[in-house]
């Protein structure tokens, strides 16, 4: 198990790819990451994806063309996206998308792995 994202970290730039639906982020650490809006989507901090307690989470498919259509400023401490189907509820703080961007590998594997297990697809209905 990873520990958390340093609560301090910032980010120092901001940029969404559309052509490949990618966020990329770079932090005052040094960090920098490219996000996918898919990735991004199905790993979401809100409660209509996480649920509001262990074993609500809600398994998001036919995610794999979802686009970000807006990004808001969410004080100083993280933004809103705003995607394609709908969903703008989950606050990504800065910390969390630094703890995206540093543990991809393994959360991606993980997703694809209940995906898997699920009997479901990445691609939409």
């Amino acid at each position: 198990m990873t520990s958390p994202a340093p609560a301090h970290v910032l980010p120092t730039e901001i940029t969404l790819h559309q052509r490949s639906r990618q966020l990329e982020i770079a932090f005052d650490d040094g960090a920098r990451f490219r996000l996918d809006f898919e990735y991004l989507r199905v790993l979401s901090p809100s409660a209509e994806v996480r649920g509001h307690g262990p074993g609500q989470e809600v398994l998001q498919v036919g995610k794999r063309d979802v686009n970000i259509v807006a990004v808001e400023p969410v004080g100083n401490y993280g933004i809103r996206p705003g995607f394609d189907d709908g969903h703008n509820t989950g606050i990504y703080t800065w910390a969390f998308l630094h703890e995206l961007g540093r543990d991809h590998d393994r959360l991606w594997a993980d997703y694809l792995a209940r995906l898997a297990a699920a009997g479901a697809s990445r691609d939409p209905a």
